[in-house]
C-alpha cells in the first residue's frame, strides 16, 4: 500500500511538471516581449524628444538670424535716406547760391585782352566717383578721359565766364567745369578768376568729385585770399574734407570760417554743419 502511494505521488508530481512547464515558459517569453517593447518605446521617445529639442534650437537660431537681418535692412534704409538727404542738401545749397546774381566785384581790375600770367594747372578730369542719385536725371559727373577745356580767345574774358556760368545754372556740370577750366587757362589772373575757381569747385562738389573740388577751393584761397569768394571757398573746403572722411580737419576748417568771417552766411552754414555733426555723433 505504501509503495502504491509513493508511486501515485510521483506520477502526480510528474504530471504537474508536464502541465506547468509550457505555461511558465510562455509567461517568461511574454514578459521578455513586454520588456523589449517598453525599451523600444523608451528609445523612440528619447529620440523624438532629442529631435524636438534640436528643432526648437534651430527655430530659435533662425529667429535670431531674421532679427539680425531686419536690423541690417533698417540700417541700410537709414544710410540710404541719409545719402539722399545729403545729396539733396548739396543741390539745394548750390541752387540757393545760384539765385544770387553773379556780378564782377567792384574792386576788380578792368578786363584786359592781354594774356595773364599762367597759373598752376588744375586737373581737367574729375575723379571716377559714382554719379549722384537718380533724383537728378541726366547728370554726368566727369569729363571723358583726355578731353581738355575748349580754348578761349583773348579778349573774350567776360563771354567765357558767362558761358560757363550759364551751363552751371542749367545744371550741365560737365560743361560748366570745362568752361570755367577754359576761362582759368586763358585768364588765370582775370578779374573773375576767383569766381571761376569757386564755381569750378562747386561743379565738382555737386557731382561728388570731392578731391578735385577741394583742390579748386584751395587754389582760390591760396591765390585770392582777400576775394569775396574766400568765405564760401573756405566753407566748401571744410565740407569737402568731411565728405572725404577727414572729419577732424573738416571741423577745424568750419570753426575757422566762424572765427574769420563772423556774421557771414558762410559762418552761419558752418555753425549749422557743426551742430549736425555733433548730433550725429551722439
Amino acid at each position: 500500500m505504501a509503495r502504491q502511494s509513493i508511486i501515485a505521488g510521483t506520477l502526480l508530481a510528474l504530471a504537474a511538471l508536464a502541465w506547468g512547464g509550457p505555461a511558465h515558459a510562455e509567461r517568461v517569453s511574454l514578459a521578455d516581449r513586454v520588456s523589449a517593447l517598453e525599451q523600444q518605446q523608451a528609445a523612440q521617445t528619447g529620440a523624438a524628444g532629442q529631435a524636438n529639442v534640436e528643432l526648437l534650437n534651430r527655430l530659435t537660431q533662425l529667429q535670431s538670424e531674421v532679427q539680425a537681418l531686419r536690423g541690417q535692412v533698417e540700417q541700410l534704409q537709414n544710410d540710404n535716406a541719409a545719402l539722399r538727404e545729403g545729396s539733396d542738401n548739396r543741390y539745394k545749397d548750390l541752387d540757393g547760391r545760384l539765385q544770387r546774381v553773379e556780378t564782377t566785384p567792384a574792386a576788380a581790375p578792368p578786363l584786359s585782352s592781354a594774356p595773364s600770367p599762367r597759373a598752376p594747372p588744375l586737373s581737367a578730369v574729375p575723379s571716377s566717383r559714382p554719379p549722384p542719385p537718380s533724383s537728378t536725371p541726366g547728370l554726368v559727373n566727369r569729363m571723358p578721359p583726355g578731353t581738355s577745356a575748349p580754348p578761349v580767345a583773348a579778349g573774350d574774358e567776360r563771354a567765357a565766364y558767362d558761358s560757363a556760368f550759364a551751363s552751371l545754372r542749367a545744371g550741365d556740370y560737365v560743361a560748366s567745369a570745362r568752361g570755367f577750366k577754359a576761362y582759368l587757362d586763358a585768364f588765370p589772373g582775370g578779374a573773375l578768376a576767383p569766381n571761376a575757381l569757386y564755381w569750378l569747385g562747386e561743379s565738382y562738389y555737386v557731382t561728388q568729385n570731392y578731391p578735385i573740388a577741394l583742390q579748386s577751393f584751395d587754389t582760390l584761397l591760396q591765390r585770392f585770399p582777400d576775394s569775396g569768394k574766400a568765405p564760401d571757398a573756405l566753407l566748401k573746403r571744410g565740407f569737402s574734407q568731411i565728405e572725404l572722411g577727414q572729419s577732424g580737419p573738416g571741423q577745424q576748417t568750419l570753426n575757422r570760417v566762424i572765427s574769420d568771417y563772423p556774421g557771414s552766411d558762410a559762418a552761419r552754414l558752418a555753425a549749422g554743419k557743426l551742430r549736425n555733426l555733433q548730433i550725429q555723433s551722439h
